[in-house]
């Protein structure tokens, strides 16, 4: 069933969305749904995230209260205790931003936000690639299955809807790795998927956040596909590669990942590593994210729509990406230094042969005096066993 049109739902006052309507975010705490609430309550508008238990991830709904939101308890899948929630706090737009183990949950949100009538958008929880069009491999089609078939409920029942298709968070797509924004990009080697050329597109996760804002309050949007295609962000394997080497001021070994070796760890079907694998398998090798072009009709462009709203650079993000491997080499500097007893020459008075005694430097402070000044840091950095990436960085 072909999605419905503007008119076909005009029992919703499209005309009142505000940037002050109530909002309800679910999946708040986790990767993605951070990025939202944190745009959400940067946008002034009343921010509600939903939590399953007054007993889970207590600590993450305090710290997100201390910014404003209002924590609210249910779940998605309890359509009667959803009514009440969507009727009691007067909420206007829903976003869903939750896990691949609750992607079907949604479907009785859905009935739930057809019931009220008086919601005036709902974004699924989406933010990838366009699943209508992406076609992955085990394991990651039966995630995608699981989205497309919330999309045709939401279509068959008639709510206003915005699909948002954000393609890549700006990491490094490490294929083995259960989310590529938890590592830094590599210091040892870079792993090719294919021949490298296959490009995609990478986007910060604040800008995520900030753009599904926009999209949330666009009635351009409503029962549309926004697409973030920001030109700047598009590279592939091999541009990242070189850009990475010229923020280390190091060229790096380049080792080739073959398609085989992609569909085979896709194959061992762990998750959610597998997962991971099938992805960037439809990324790197068949092109997912660029092999259609956005026709302006039902699929919309971020860009194009906030011409005035500047993405953020990947070349940006891998500056950030440069300090905390800096950062992250400082510490394991500082760790050695603490850990590792130090070796001094004792004299002994008696005028005997000179020998070695070990001295604990633990909790006396000095490492802390090792690396006080810059001067310092930089003779610190320099002495380890691969100094040559941080010389352009902390020259300045």
């Amino acid at each position: 069933m072909a999605p419905p049109s503007v008119d076909s739902v005009a029992t919703f006052s499209f005309e009142t969305c505000s940037k002050a309507g109530r909002t309800l975010i679910i999946g708040a705490t986790g990767f993605i749904g951070g990025f939202i609430v944190d745009a959400c309550l940067a946008s002034g508008r009343p921010t509600y995230i939903l939590s399953r238990s007054k007993s889970t991830k207590v600590g993450a709904h305090k710290e997100l209260q201390d910014k404003g939101a209002i924590v609210l308890y249910g779940k998605i899948n309890d359509r009667h205790t959803m009514e009440n929630i969507l009727k009691d706090h007067k909420i206007e737009m829903v976003i869903s931003a939750v896990g691949g183990d609750t992607l079907l949950e949604q479907i009785d949100l859905v009935h739930a936000i057809k019931a009220v009538g008086s919601v005036q958008r709902f974004l699924p929880s989406e933010f990838g690639h366009d699943v209508d069009r992406a076609d992955p491999v085990e394991p990651g089609l039966t995630m995608y299955n699981e989205k497309r078939k919330v999309r045709r409920v939401i279509e068959e029942v008639g709510i206003p809807y915005t699909y948002i298709c954000c393609n890549s968070i700006a990491a490094w797509p490490y294929y083995d790795n259960t989310h590529p924004s938890e590592v830094l990009p590599p210091m040892d080697q870079f792993l090719i998927y294919g021949d490298g050329s296959v490009k995609a597109y990478f986007v910060d996760g604040k800008d995520i956040g900030k753009f599904t804002m926009k999209a949330l309050d666009d009635i351009r949007t409503i029962n549309k596909s926004v697409h973030f295609r920001p030109p700047s962000n598009c590279l592939s394997i091999n541009d990242m590669a070189t850009l990475w080497e010229k923020k280390i001021k190091k060229t790096l070994p380049r080792k080739t990942i073959t398609e085989e070796d992609l569909l085979e760890a896709a194959n061992e079907n762990r998750i959610p590593e597998s997962i991971v694998a099938a992805f960037t398998h439809d990324i790197f090798i068949k092109g997912c994210q660029i092999n259609f072009p956005i026709d302006g009709i039902k699929d919309l462009e971020a860009t194009s729509l906030y011409p005035e709203t500047p993405f953020r650079t990947l070349d940006d993000c891998f500056d950030d990406f440069l300090t905390k491997t800096v950062n992250k080499k400082n510490a394991d500097e500082r760790t050695k230094i603490v850990d590792k007893p130090l070796e001094v020459t004792s004299k002994h008075s008696s005028g005997a042969a000179e020998h070695m005694e070990v001295i604990s430097r633990h909790n006396t402070g000095a490492a802390e005096q090792i690396i006080e000044s810059k001067t310092d840091y930089l003779h610190l950095i320099l002495s380890s066993t691969d100094s040559t990436p941080y010389l352009g960085y902390l020259g300045s």
